[in-house]
């Protein structure tokens, strides 16, 4: 199968070596809009330097790369003998200086961008800073060529003509959901080897692999003191073979980390605890930098560390020592001044951020912040701002380290040797920023200017991250939502409809739902979660409307989701904890939960009114995405908002309400209570993060992660380093990619008088290719599930079985709100077969073309594959 996408052509991945023919396709387009001939989802890969899944520390694999390249006979064992002596001393040796500690000694090497003496480098930005000294570190003129490192040095010439530049990352990062299909596919190359005879513990990472378990859990269980147990339980329950399978591999694999569930979201523990800021390897003192398999890497870069994330494809060929191949970003500065205004959260600030940037266009860019308004932004702000990089189509947010770097890392339980080697590598290597200093002049394509003070407070949505509603505007924009025709600002809701008022009840008690009305209000995602400020914030909010007498709704979902144990900490520490459970906000998991669509049910009562009289239902989320069926498949509307508003939204209980006019409720006092009543200043917020976050809960939080938990510590799994496949598992299955793999490809073939499977308009994100939330009872997904002895409460999510790649193809292109032209207006995961005119789901109209031999295309508009988990955006077409 084949997308044709307006803004790009799109073709399948295909794995080196492969027999399989659903692997094998490619054709010849060409396009005059179209700068980058590429795999759906992958970064700009148009060079042919190096292709995927080439190990090349083995000669045997990398004979079908040689002959799938290279039109020439080529005499291998000659290839073999020039491959030792292709690779030659690095050429930059002579700048690697030693960096000597104060006391005497020295912390290590390290390669001098100073002693080039070259007055470009000054100028540079300071994330491109990272990019050349990577290439430096790592020229040896055969993965990296001296070429590589002049175009990054002339970045400000070289740039606007998308030269291309190999990129080596130190790490790599990976979550449950998109780490299971990565370790299925290391493990299934170790198949490979084994079967044609090589040593199979050559596949190995060759970079650290750190790979947290957070996407699993869901808020099944919810207001209630026992949510975090019951709930982690269900997640063993369903996720046994995932878990089993990830322990094996992180014994199997060297250079694997698995931090177990239940301590954290990823970003989080990447940002307390697995970041380094500097590597010291052998000696030799490096930049911290990473690519994860989540598009919310960029997190890291609050922290000063170069990262972002790419699809598992690009991962593994990470891991496996292969530079990625990148265009040569532009970069954005973006100056900040100013103090933020009292009341204003770093969610305000950083939604306003994301509306300007993606107004601005910094698709493929990296944008630097820099300015005197950096000194107002606490590290944990700035990673708000880096985290929803994504979200305003930035490579990655960077924030280049200073002071209030080196703070964090303190507070955060670094070592104080460890914190002095990385400010004295980074002075030393001129990619310290200390604004006591006079600052070089920096060369940026394009600038933006902010001054915090003209944020205000506000909240994104119904249906996209970057729509923007000023919180006075809320009401108005409501309306005009409920009236607009159905699209990203619409749900054409009849005007006499819109007033409708559902009685229903609820475990006894007398109900009533509206347009609007909250039944999901989570505290949820890593975006807010790593920020002490919004969190106590949220907390101090529930304290002054428990005060008041106020109560939420018991009809609205509330949950509480820390990103890591040390919230957990804080707010007891605070006092405040006690206050978020009277209002229903109960800890219910460590780990993403409602941001991905891991909501759990909603009470059978409020679903059925619901669905049964078409309301338009509202979530009010801390999250970072609110794409139309990704939060609940029941809440059309979702808004992007602060942890402390989250709270004032529940409380409220509806999003069609002008707070600054409207009361949210009646005190005990029966007098009215306005939003002014309950929300906190700045100067509370600030004291109380002050008494309450402390350097020891960091220190005994992460002490112990890696030693899991008893469920964990008691899966048993084999030591042995091939993976035995269980054939009946619906979890974790031997994907198809490597099985009859030859030592030579099969070659490309055409393709003739294809059908239109799918046709698609613009902004057709991988939540809509590839879902990762619940498993709807009547699609193929369920009926294959069905048909082997799984009961409906055990689907779990498509996410939690990416492992599988018999489910994930019948979940390709599954969400039940995407839209397909075929259908003239229908929504849902259907399509027309064409020769017959019948209405089948996608993957059975799929199936049926395939059966007869018939080659098929999908049609798509502007930003197709935008998004993360672009591994299975780009395999599930594949397989279809």
């Amino acid at each position: 199968m084949y997308v044709f996408s307006s803004s790009c052509v799109h073709v399948n991945p295909t794995f080196y070596p492969c027999s399989s023919k659903s692997s094998s396709l490619s054709t010849s387009v060409s396009s005059s809009s179209c700068r980058a001939f590429r795999p759906t989802g992958s970064s700009y890969f148009r060079s042919i330097r190096w292709s995927y899944g080439v190990n090349w520390k083995s000669p045997i694999t990398l004979k079908a790369h040689i002959r799938a390249s290279l039109a020439t006979p080529l005499n291998l064992n000659s290839f073999n003998r020039k491959l030792v002596t292709m690779a030659s001393e690095n050429p930059f040796n002579g700048i690697l200086t030693s960096l000597p500690k104060p006391e005497g000694g020295e912390f290590g090497k390290y390669y001098s961008l100073p002693a080039l003496n070259d007055p470009r480098i000054d100028k540079l930005p300071y994330s491109i800073r990272i990019l050349l000294e990577s290439a430096i570190r790592n020229c040896d003129n055969f993965q990296v060529k001296k070429e590589d490192v002049e175009k990054i040095i002339d970045w400000e010439n070289t740039s606007p003509k998308l030269a291309e530049i190999p990129f080596k990352p130190a790490r790599v990062l990976l979550q449950d959901f998109t780490g299971v299909p990565a370790v299925v596919d290391l493990a299934c190359m170790r198949d490979a080897m084994n079967k044609l005879g090589s040593d199979a513990d050559k596949i190995n990472p060759l970079v650290p692999v750190d790979l947290v378990i957070d996407h699993s859990v869901q808020v099944d269980v919810a207001r209630s003191e026992n949510a975090v147990q019951a709930n982690m339980e269900l997640e063993f329950q369903r996720n046994k073979e995932r878990f089993a399978f990830l322990k094996w591999g992180s014994n199997a694999f060297r250079n694997m980390l698995v931090v177990p569930p239940g301590s954290g979201i990823v970003h989080q523990v990447n940002l307390e605890y697995l970041g380094r800021v500097v590597f010291k390897r052998e000696g030799l003192l490096y930049p911290d930098s990473v690519v994860g398999t989540d598009s919310h890497t960029t997190m890291i870069d609050g922290l000063g560390v170069a990262g972002w994330g790419v699809g598992g494809i690009e991962a593994e060929a990470t891991m496996l020592g292969q530079p990625m191949s990148m265009v040569l970003p532009g970069v954005v500065g973006f100056k900040l001044s100013g103090k933020l205004c009292n009341g204003v959260t770093a969610t305000d600030l950083v939604l306003t951020v994301t509306q300007m940037l993606r107004k601005h266009g910094v698709v493929g860019k990296f944008v630097e912040f820099y300015g005197d308004g950096m000194a107002e932004l606490s590290l944990a702000d700035r990673a708000t701002i880096a985290n929803m990089s994504p979200e305003y189509g930035a490579t990655m947010g960077f924030f280049p380290v200073d002071h209030v770097t080196l703070q964090y890392l303190k507070l955060t339980g670094r070592s104080d040797d460890t914190v002095a080697m990385i400010e004295a590598y980074l002075r030393a290597n001129n990619m310290f920023v200390d604004y006591n200093e006079p600052q070089h002049e920096k060369v940026y394509t394009s600038c933006l200017y902010l001054d915090l003070a003209d944020v205000e407070p506000c909240v994104s949505g119904p249906k996209r991250p970057h729509d923007r509603v000023p919180l006075k505007e809320m009401k108005s924009d409501w309306h005009s939502c409920l009236e607009n025709k159905v699209g990203f600002k619409g749900f054409a809701v009849p005007k006499d409809a819109q007033e409708k008022v559902v009685k229903f009840s609820f475990q006894g008690q007398d109900a009533e739902l509206k347009h609007g009305s909250v039944v999901i209000a989570a505290i949820t995602s890593c975006t807010n979660t790593s920020n002490p400020s919004v969190m106590l914030g949220a907390a101090l909010v529930a304290k002054k409307a428990c005060d008041l007498g106020l109560q939420v709704k018991p009809w609205v979902k509330t949950s509480l989701a820390p990103g890591s144990g040390v919230v957990t900490k804080y707010l007891l520490q605070s006092g405040l904890q006690k206050y978020l459970n009277q209002q229903g906000f109960h800890i219910v998991g460590y780990g993403c939960t409602t941001c991905i669509g891991n909501s759990g049910d909603l009470d059978e009562s409020v679903s059925s009114a619901i669905s049964e009289n078409d309301i338009v239902a509202a979530a009010v989320l801390s999250g970072n995405r609110n794409f139309e069926g990704r939060v609940h498949p029941l809440t059309r509307a979702n808004y992007l908002a602060s942890p402390p508003l989250v709270v004032a939204y529940a409380l409220a209980g509806t999003v069609d309400i002008d707070f600054e006019k409207e009361p949210i409720g009646v005190g005990k006092d029966g007098k009215n209570v306005y939003f002014r009543d309950i929300w906190p200043s700045t100067e509370e917020i600030a004291e109380v993060v002050q008494s309450s976050v402390l350097p020891d809960m960091f220190k005994n939080t992460y002490e112990a992660i890696t030693k899991g938990n008893n469920m964990w510590n008691q899966l048993s799994v084999p030591a042995a380093k091939l993976y035995s496949w269980d054939p009946s598992s619906t979890y974790i299955h031997e994907p198809p990619y490597f099985k009859d793999m030859t030592m030579a490809p099969p070659g490309p073939h055409g393709v003739k008088d294809a059908y239109c499977l799918l046709n698609f308009g613009d902004s057709i994100t991988t939540d809509h290719i590839s879902p990762a939330g619940s498993i709807h009872k009547d699609s193929p997904a369920a009926k294959y599930l069905n048909e082997r002895g799984v009961d409906r409460r055990d689907f779990n999510s498509y996410g939690s079985r990416r492992g599988n790649d018999e489910i994930m193809a019948r979940g390709t292109f599954a969400n039940i709100r995407i839209v397909n032209k075929l259908l003239n207006g229908e929504v849902g995961p259907k399509t027309i077969h064409v020769p017959t005119g019948e209405k089948l789901s996608v993957f059975d109209a799929a199936m049926k073309y395939k059966s007869a031999g018939q080659d098929t295309i999908i049609l798509a508009g502007a930003e197709y594959g935008s998004g993360s988990s672009r591994d299975w955006a780009a395999k599930g077409p594949m397989l279809l």
